[in-house]
């Protein structure tokens, strides 16, 4: 969508950078999931055990992510376990939405970009915990690609021994507000 477009460009993320972290869009609607995937049983079922719908008071399906801009969470290996999105509309909330823990995906146990910043840890010593998304996403379009994110709690006792296991000394660069300040804490 151009308002997707126009929020990423306004954060500086490039078509290159989009492209590495498989940036994507979900569009504005109820049923666009199903309408580009078609509703046959068992992929509704697949669909619906990922996390990907949401059901009403009156048990009508429809889509969890709308309008929202898409950040695929990956596990270690690089396979897609989840996602995040990024709400377009300024005055909708959350601001942020992550699927929700699936038997594939625990956000407690999985950091955002852990796969590829342990990679580049090992080259530059070290890794970086950041708030969230966007912010792994700047340092890596700044050339910071060792950079990893918790997945909307604060980092839990076993995101500090996957950090571990990328590097014996990571750098916690959370924001400097109350909510950063405590989480470092924490």
């Amino acid at each position: 969508s151009d308002k997707a477009k126009a929020y990423l460009d306004g954060r500086g993320v490039d078509a290159a950078i989009r492209t590495q972290f498989m940036i994507g869009y979900a569009p504005d609607g109820y049923s666009a999931l199903k309408d580009a995937l078609g509703t046959d049983d068992r992929r509704m079922k697949l669909l619906d055990r990922a996390g990907l719908f949401s059901k009403n008071d009156r048990g009508h399906v429809y889509d969890k992510f709308r309008d929202r801009v898409m950040f695929p969470i990956h596990d270690r290996r690089g396979r897609v376990i989840a996602f995040g999105g990024r709400v377009l509309d300024k005055d909708a909330s959350p601001k942020y939405l992550n699927s929700p823990e699936t038997p594939l995906f625990d956000k407690g146990r999985n950091l955002f970009n852990a796969g590829p910043a342990r990679a580049a840890a090992a080259k530059a010593g070290t890794v970086v915990v950041a708030e969230g998304y966007m912010d792994v996403i700047a340092l890596a379009a700044a050339g910071i690609p060792n950079a990893v994110a918790p997945l909307g709690t604060a980092i839990t006792e076993e995101q500090l021994h996957l950090l571990w296991r990328i590097s014996a000394e990571p750098v916690v660069a959370l924001d400097g507000d109350r909510a950063g300040l405590s989480a470092a804490r924490r």
